[in-house]
């Protein structure tokens, strides 16, 4: 039972109940009896001797006649609880209430309290050694005559036998009260236990489940806050799994789909080629062009799925190096000018000469800024313009890819950065597989700097880069996303 959790979880409940109720139910017993019951006894006992001495004082006769002491215990009628003893002022025993006594008649009894007595003062004793037979609470009260006299001595006194019945009382109340204190323990302590345990085991089962390939809904966050972590993490791994699960079937028909085309135009040229047709140079050149044009199409495909990789995989890393913008820039931007002019669009670049040198990996950027452009141009319709401009501003340089096409609806601005999303605006083409601006976002991040969208439907969309100007090598390694 103990190596389970629940177990110790219990037992770390009891055990310390089991030690420290019992010594503090054995610490309550001693002060209650010591502190409490015998010292309000003990009082008793002083007020009854007194009014015995005051009542024997007026009898003065007594201390010299054992019978006329003997008629007096009678004539009192004491409780059989207490035993009363009347002595000389010599401290002889003249009478007692208990017949065990009267072996000891006339005989001078040796006590500290009865030499306290003599000398005029009320003694009182409280002692727990003498054992079951022995007084536990005594008074010696002195009888003092009108003169000042000692004329003798009123013992009272309870031996244990007289009050272990009420001292065992209150034992037995304390030890219901603390097994009762135990019993509530323990229940609270499994109470507890199942409390921590049953979450955990919830915890279990769904890892267990994840680790089998079962569908998992996500955990209550409820108990302890630690638990609450823990629950956190694994509704975390599973919001996390099934988004993986999601993006690799959207991948895997996104493949289909997009290898699907240039392997079918390939495949049709080879066999127009393998039919023995006789072709010219020129429209052999042409055939040519196409089937570079589809394989550089799977290329593209292959990279954009290697850079999803590093991406999910957190292995994203940079090279980084100085880059000079202002000249760096419109070599990138060449290709661009070619694809804009091909669909007759207006392309315009505005790069300004004093742009600083920044630590970048420029095959990164350059690719961020390739997929922008790419796309402004992919829907941006003929005739219209795709710019390119750059600047400085609070310390950062930004680079803004602007274009006049269809624009970006409201609600699918925030979306667009997340792989496999295409939009779904009719003036746009749903071509590609969706990951461009994911994979540019994750570029851009990796150096610490943003990718912003504006874009207003109808007129056109901006994207714009920010880079920090100032960094450090040490601070530029890392993954985006």
């Amino acid at each position: 039972m103990f190596k389970t959790l629940r177990g110790q979880l219990v037992l770390s409940h009891i055990l310390p109940s089991l030690v420290v109720i019992p010594l503090m139910g054995i610490a309550l017993v001693y002060f209650l009896e010591s502190t409490f019951i015998l010292p309000r006894l003990e009082d008793q006992l002083a007020d009854e001797a007194i009014l015995i001495t005051n009542f024997a004082r007026a009898k003065p006769e007594i201390f010299n006649d054992v019978q006329l002491a003997r008629s007096l215990l009678e004539d009192l009628g004491l409780q059989t609880a207490t035993r009363l003893m009347i002595l000389d002022p010599e401290g002889r025993l003249l009478a007692s209430s208990d017949a065990e006594d009267d072996s000891r008649l006339n005989q001078v009894l040796a006590d500290n309290a009865i030499e306290q007595a003599q000398d005029g003062t009320i003694a009182k004793e409280l002692d727990f050694s003498r054992g079951l037979h022995g007084e536990v609470v005594d008074i010696f009260a002195p009888v003092i005559d009108l003169e000042g006299q000692l004329i003798g001595i009123i013992r009272v006194s309870y031996r244990f036998t007289t009050i272990i019945d009420q001292l065992m009382e209150v034992r037995y109340l304390i030890l219901g009260i603390l097994l009762i204190g135990i019993l509530l323990s323990a229940v609270l302590g499994v109470l507890l236990a199942i409390n921590i345990d049953y979450p955990i085991r919830k915890v279990s089962h769904a890892v267990f489940d994840l680790a089998r390939g079962t569908r998992v809904e996500p955990l209550p966050e409820q108990g302890p806050a630690e638990i609450q972590v823990l629950q956190k993490a694994v509704n975390f791994l599973v919001t996390r799994l099934r988004d993986l699960e999601q993006n690799r079937h959207q991948l895997l028909a996104n493949l289909i789909h997009e290898i699907g085309r240039p392997l079918g135009s390939l495949r049709i040229t080879i066999q127009f080629l393998r039919s023995g047709s006789k072709v010219n140079q020129p429209v052999l050149d042409e055939l040519l062009e196409g089937m570079e044009m589809q394989t550089s199409i799977l290329r593209r495909l292959l990279e954009d799925i290697s850079h999803l990789h590093d991406q999910l995989i957190g292995t994203l890393e940079l090279k980084l190096e100085p880059v000079e913008l202002s000249g760096w820039l419109p070599v990138v931007l060449q290709s661009g000018a070619e694809a804009a002019s091909r669909k007759g669009l207006q392309w315009k670049v505005d790069i300004p000469r004093n742009l600083p040198v920044l630590e970048i990996d420029p095959q990164r950027i350059s690719q961020a800024i390739g997929n922008l452009v790419a796309n402004a141009i992919k829907y941006t319709p003929k005739g219209e313009s795709v710019s390119v401009s750059a600047g400085e501003q609070d310390k950062m340089v930004w680079i803004r890819i602007s274009d006049t096409g269809p624009g970006i609806p409201v609600d699918e601005q925030q979306k667009i950065f997340d792989p496999f999303f295409r939009g779904t605006q009719k003036q746009r083409i749903k071509q590609g597989m969706g990951l461009g601006l994911s994979i540019s976002r994750d570029f851009v991040e990796a150096h610490h700097g943003r990718l912003q969208v504006e874009s207003t439907p109808g007129l056109g969309s901006n994207f714009t880069i920010w880079l920090p100007e100032v960094r450090q090598f040490s601070d530029l390694s890392g993954i985006g996303g």
